[in-house]
């Protein structure tokens, strides 16, 4: 069961990274580093296509992540 759980975990892990990686940065570019405390602030803007799917599967990883420590350390 601990191997079981330690690979699941290693495998998150790495996902987890790889995804957070693929990730644009929020003030890419030279726009963003004049006006990205503004644009923060002010604008709201949704994210979507392939951010929002990045954004959702760094979520349910990060819980994964987490629940898989937890659970590793129980037994």
């Amino acid at each position: 069961m601990h191997t079981v759980l330690l690979t699941l975990l290693i495998i998150v892990s790495i996902g987890l990274i790889v995804v957070v990686l693929l990730q644009s940065g929020k003030s890419a570019g030279l726009s963003g580093a004049i006006s990205g405390g503004a644009e923060q602030l002010f604008g709201k803007q949704k994210a979507r296509g392939m951010e929002l799917v990045l954004h959702r599967i760094t979520i349910v990883l990060a819980v994964l992540f987490f629940i898989l420590a937890l659970a590793i350390v129980k037994f």
